[in-house]
Order: structure tokens, then sequence, then C-alpha cells
């Protein structure tokens, strides 16, 4: 590891901001065995998207040992095609409606625990809201002890930049998951073959999924996986969201409004533009992943006003991408209405990633921000109680609000 990505490892945020106006908008992070660079350059960005099937994409050497070797999230080629087949559909808009009992009534729970006084982590409950949700579409159900093993599992080896560091630097990797997590996950997805609903899992064992054949190790990466990128960014979305409208009582006013204007759920983006606008400046001002991952160049290729060797790995930053001022006029100020009537370019705002690797759950994500958020704020009062501690956290390679963000609940509407 060099000088640089020493500097990106132990600060990651405060190396991006660092970096945010160089007028090249790259930064190489290494040399060897091939240029390795974080690009955010607009051009350079459409270009990676729209050659992304010919690209190869190696993935993260800190997270394989996580979510496992064979995750789908760094397969390549005609198997990464079949498990989009697979996966694509029921996590579609077509299939949206399909979720929204399931996402109302978790959330409906959650909130009926926080009763007046009740002081809460943001971010810890807008985990433990989107898990369930993602274990019950994965997996068919949401097991809280197995919950309880994977959250404990992930905070161990993610929740703080310097342990995660000490782990790659002193241990040669970051903490596996158990053995006895490993079978119950598997167990519980073959399990869900036989049940009376489709999860995800049972499509990736059926007999006519393209997919093939899939031992368990293999099934375990992908259930990890799933569950991991269904629920980590989701929640981060959904507290950064909540988290603004605290700090903008103007906007969260003018959200209260338009709500109390529909009946709608949240689930209907029509319904609620405010709203969605709120959750869109939310993903472009806080990102729940800051990078769109690592794409190796089969061959010599002419950019950034550079020959790069074949090999060279290249990866979109969305953190500075979204962070330009040509792009985003006042990056840092929280402004939803940058998205009211209008869609911003794709090599400009990907909270998604985007190309062949753009992410399956986008819409799903963004419906249930929608949803918690609008029954959080119907049904409850919140005041964050330190604002300053509004910072972002890495978590791996997802960013969340830092877990001295607390909320405390000030009054109920029910």
């Amino acid at each position: 590891m060099n000088r640089t990505e020493l500097r990106m490892a132990l600060r990651p945020l405060a190396f991006l901001d660092a970096h945010a106006h160089s007028p090249h908008r790259y930064v190489e992070l290494s040399q060897e065995p091939a240029p390795k660079l974080l690009v955010w350059d607009p051009d350079t960005v459409d270009w990676i998207f729209r050659s992304d099937h010919s690209l190869g994409h190696p993935g993260s050497r800190a997270m394989r040992p996580v979510l496992g070797s064979k995750s789908l999230l760094w397969t390549d080629g005609p198997r990464y095609a079949a498990y989009r087949r697979v996966l694509g559909p029921p996590l579609g808009t077509r299939r949206l409606g399909d979720y929204h009992d399931l996402i109302t009534g978790i959330a409906g729970r959650a909130i009926d625990a926080l009763t007046p006084g009740t002081v809460f982590t943001l971010a810890d409950w807008t985990r433990q809201v989107t898990l369930k949700v993602a274990a019950t579409i994965v997996l068919g159900r949401a097991d809280t002890a197995v919950l309880g093993q994977f959250t404990a599992w992930i905070d161990r080896a993610l929740a703080s930049v310097p342990r995660t560091f000490a782990y790659r630097l002193l241990r040669g990797g970051l903490p596996t998951s158990s053995r006895e997590l490993d079978r119950a996950l598997v167990t519980q997805a073959r399990a869900g073959v036989s049940g009376p609903q489709a999860t995800l899992a049972s499509l990736l064992l059926s007999d006519d999924s393209p997919v093939g054949a899939i031992d368990d190790d293999e099934l375990r990466d992908q259930i990890v996986s799933l569950l991991f990128a269904g629920h980590e960014t989701t929640a981060s979305a959904t507290a950064w969201t909540l988290f603004w409208l605290d700090r903008h009582d103007d906007v969260r006013h003018d959200v209260l409004a338009e709500l109390s204007s529909t009946s709608d759920s949240g689930a209907d983006a029509k319904a609620v533009p405010l709203l969605q606008a709120c959750v869109q400046e939310a993903l472009r001002i806080t990102p729940p992943v800051p990078a769109a991952g690592n794409r190796r160049l089969p061959g010599d290729t002419e950019l950034l006003g550079r020959r790069l060797p074949a090999g060279s790995v290249v990866a979109p930053s969305i953190y500075l991408a979204h962070r330009q001022p040509d792009s985003f006029p006042g990056p840092r100020r929280f402004d939803p209405a940058r998205f009211l009537g209008r869609r911003q370019p794709p090599q400009h705002y990907l909270p998604f990633g985007g190309g062949a690797r753009h992410c399956l759950g986008s819409q799903l994500g963004q419906l249930e921000v929608r949803v918690i958020a609008a029954a959080l704020l119907r049904r409850r009062s919140l005041r964050c109680i330190d604002p300053h501690a509004g910072v972002p956290a890495l978590r791996g390679h997802a960013m969340a609000p830092a877990r001295a963000l607390r909320m405390e609940v000030t009054a109920c509407h029910d």
C-alpha cells in the first residue's frame, strides 16, 4: 500500500474533499502493477458506463473476504448476466407494488415502539428496519436471532474505519462470517424454495433458473451480498433524508404539508414530488456509496488525456461527481429544488452507479426511503439532539451518518 492509498484508507472523506477541486477530475491512487484512478470527469464517467459490457469488474480487495469471492457484485460475463436475468424482474419497477405492504408493516411496527421521550440512534434504527425488509424479500422471513448475528458481524468488520484498516493491515483482511451464521442463512434460503411465496433465494435456486446449479458456498455469498447491499445503502439514504429534513425547517414544513394533502403512503413518487426530491438530494449530497465500483481496462485506452495501459483500473467517484459546482451550484447546500421537475444527467448524478452494474434495487430502495420517511414524519415529531454528529462515517464502501447522531421523539400523532 503506497502513501496515497494509505491516506485514502485512513481518512477517506478528507482525502476526497482535498481533491474535489482538481482541474483534472481524477486522482491516481497507485501505479503498480497498473495505474488505478479515481475519476469524476463527466465525459470519462459517461464513457465508462457506455463501455461497461466490455470492461472487467475486479471488485474490492477489502470486501471480498466479507461478501465472498463468488459474490455477484464481482462476477463477470455470462454468469453475471444470468444473475441479472433472475433478479432484475422481481426488483424492477413493475413489481414494486408487491413490497408495499411488507415495507409499511415493518416500518409501522418500528414506529410504534418510538414513544415520546425515546432517544434513538438514527442510523441503527433505519438499518434495523431495512434489514428486516431485505431479509424477508431475500429469504422469506426475518429470523431475529440470525439477523442479530449478521448485524454484529457487519458492525465488527465495518463500523469503524480505524478498526477496518487494522484488520486489513495486521490480520490480512476483514473478519469473515461464522460457520454458524453461514449455515443458518443457507438453510433458510433453501427452505424458502418450498415456501408459499417466491423469494429472491428461491428464484436463484429454481430448477429453471438461468444461473444453473448453485452450491452452498456460492449461495452463501449471494445471500450475504443481497442482504448487505439490499439494506445498508437504503438505511443510509433514509437516515440522511431524515437528518437533512431535521436541519431545514422550511423544507420539512413543506414536506409535511405535501403529506397532509395526500393519502398516498409515499409509494407513488408522483404523489409526493417534494419528498422524492428530498430523497434525491440526500442521495446527492451524502451518497450511500462514495464510489461506483472498479472497472479494469481490457486494452490500452486513451482516457483523461493520457494513454492507460491494459489492466488499468478506473473507478467513478460518486462523492466527487456530486460535489462539482458546475453541475450542482452550491454543492454543499441541501437544495431539493435541483430535482423538482428535472432530471440530472447520469454522468453528473450517479447515486446507484451506472452502466452494466447499475444497482438492480435502485427503485425499490427509493420506494423504501419514501415510505419509511413518510410514515415516520406523519406519526412522530422528531428532534436531532446532537446535529454536529451529522457527519458521514464510512462502513466498508458505504457512507452512513455517524453513530453519535441521535433523534428524540417529541410527540406522537397517532
